[in-house]
């Protein structure tokens, strides 16, 4: 695969604090791609790096594009934003545009695009300092990728904005993904990384303690737990071969043993006559990941 960003081996030191310590992992071209993280992991650091704004001290960041400016072909939304209060909505996007390469006839077509796409045509002459918080963010998001980058960093991209705008901007994030563009995401919301992320990074303390596709790491930390739903109440007899992990009227929850295969709990359930209206397995979730692996590297 021609990956759109490499990382290897990248590492940061600040005085005495090591930042980034030997990371590296790979972004496909058309991804959604988790950066996840503690605070203080070195998630802020790493973007500074892949950005430009900063350079590692050792170790190499590559893009696999044809470009003489990399700074062209990304996007970058920070967690803390950085709009000009008073300059006009319209103005500043097509200044932001021209900073990126674009000609003033291309800004211009590309901002009028995005406030249609937003329906916020009106803003163009409203200042920024104006607008509220997720007025703002809408703004800022428009910034980020009115210029057509490759590569868009948003960090915590849905802060300050209310559900009906969150699934807005998720729908634009999807078809960005799809008309090419990769997505390098970086949130504390780890239900948000389940149902948008295709692949994930994890660090802390500097290091890469996790990586790879969602679904396989998800997967790759099952618990053998399945959760079994009955039409009547359950009444399992006492049976050393069933370990229960948590049990209700009509729902109840249990652990395979070693060796032991789902069939032999369904077909004991099934012999007991209690009608089984689901039998499913439980996955551990992202956020459960997330804890149980930062943890375990904290009391290494």
């Amino acid at each position: 695969m021609n990956y759109l960003l490499e990382l290897d081996n990248v590492f940061k030191e600040y005085s005495n604090l090591i930042a980034v310590n030997q990371i590296s992992f790979k972004v496909p071209p058309s991804c959604i791609f988790g950066l996840l993280g503690p605070n203080g992991a070195g998630k802020t650091s790493l973007i500074r790096i892949i950005t430009g704004i900063t350079r590692p001290d050792r170790g190499v960041v590559k893009f696999n594009v044809n470009s003489n400016n990399n700074s062209s072909l990304i996007g970058y939304m920070p967690e803390e934003r950085g709009l000009y209060k008073k300059m006009n909505v319209g103005e500043q996007l097509v200044y932001l545009c021209r900073l990126k390469g674009l000609s003033r006839d291309q800004a211009h077509q590309s901002v009028q695009k995005w406030l249609d796409k937003f329906e916020i045509q009106s803003w163009w002459n409203k200042k920024v300092e104006e607008l509220s918080k997720g007025m703002s963010q809408k703004v800022q998001f428009i910034a980020t990728v009115a210029h057509n980058p490759k590569l868009i960093i948003l960090d915590e991209p849905f802060s300050g904005l209310d559900p009906i705008n969150t699934n807005l901007i998720k729908d634009v994030i999807h078809e960005l993904k799809n008309s090419g563009a990769s997505i390098l995401f970086s949130t504390h919301r780890m239900e948000q990384v389940e149902e948008m992320c295709e692949e994930i990074v994890l660090i802390n303390k500097g290091k890469n303690v996790l990586s790879g596709p969602v679904k396989e790491i998800r997967q790759s930390h099952r618990e053998n737990l399945f959760k079994i739903e009955t039409q009547n109440p359950i009444d399992i007899q006492e049976n050393p071969e069933i370990q229960i992990i948590e049990q209700h009227e009509n729902f109840i929850t249990v652990r395979l043993r070693e060796g032991q295969s789902s069939n032999e709990i369904l077909n004991y359930l099934i012999m007991m006559g209690n009608p089984i209206l689901a039998f499913n397995e439980v996955l551990p979730t992202f956020n459960d990941i997330f804890i149980k692996t930062v943890n375990s590297e904290s009391h290494e």
